[in-house]
């Protein structure tokens, strides 16, 4: 948990990060995973907790954390597929899919 009492976890058997803020569940990230390379799905905030940079700080942590394991990121989720694109540093990483997602 960091200073300001927000943690995030993989739960591998829920497919899927989870922001917690103290013991609030404030948002997740759904993901698939196929031979190197991680699909993410969806990207949720809780809306007690929106408008406070935690839908990018999850963004940021699952990406980063897709890099450290070696995954190829496929960026299906809207929110995720955005933040790709205002946030440089990824492009080595991501295989963007056929049929990109409506807000990417």
């Amino acid at each position: 948990m960091t200073d300001d009492g927000v943690r995030i976890d993989r739960v591998d058997e829920e497919h899927r990060y989870e922001l917690f803020v103290g013991d609030d569940l404030a948002g997740y990230v759904e993901f698939r995973e196929r031979p190197g390379r991680i699909v993410f799905i969806h990207t949720i905030v809780d809306p007690a907790f929106e408008g406070r940079g935690f839908g990018s700080r999850l963004a940021r942590h699952v990406l980063d954390d897709a890099v450290a394991r070696g995954d190829r990121i496929v960026p299906r989720c809207p929110f995720i597929a955005a933040y790709l694109k205002t946030h440089p540093g990824y492009e080595e990483s991501v295989d963007w899919p056929e049929h990109r997602p409506e807000h990417a």
